[in-house]
């Protein structure tokens, strides 16, 4: 079971972190995964209550670090803001104001 939305802050990415048996330093928390080709790859999220995306149209979103964890185990191959579009989207959230959400992206799956 995914760990509860009723966590906050550090407790829930800790719970995260065991969840998923993902890696962490000091600074980062590191995501492990097999690209296309069979190579092993990582990403790495910096350890921050909330993580910027910057959307091609000048708009902004500040995600929780829960969440950018989440899209990034679900969809470590893709950008950071297609995996969280991808996640959204998938969970039933609305969508119809998500940034970069047109509808050539909405049909195509991508976003800015």
């Amino acid at each position: 079971m995914i760990p509860s939305e009723k966590l906050t802050g550090m407790e829930e990415i800790e719970e995260l972190i065991s969840y998923y048996g993902i890696e962490e330093d000091p600074e980062y928390i590191i995501v492990p995964f097999t690209d296309r080709d069979g190579k092993m790859k990582r990403r790495f999220i910096l350890k921050r209550k909330f993580i910027r995306v910057v959307y091609e149209e000048g708009q902004f979103v500040d995600y929780p670090l829960g969440d950018v964890i989440k899209a990034t185990v679900q969809h470590p191959a893709i950008p950071l803001s297609e995996a969280l579009y991808l996640m959204y989207k998938e969970s039933g959230a609305d969508m119809s104001g998500y940034p970069g959400n047109n509808d050539e992206n909405a049909q195509e799956g991508k976003i800015g």
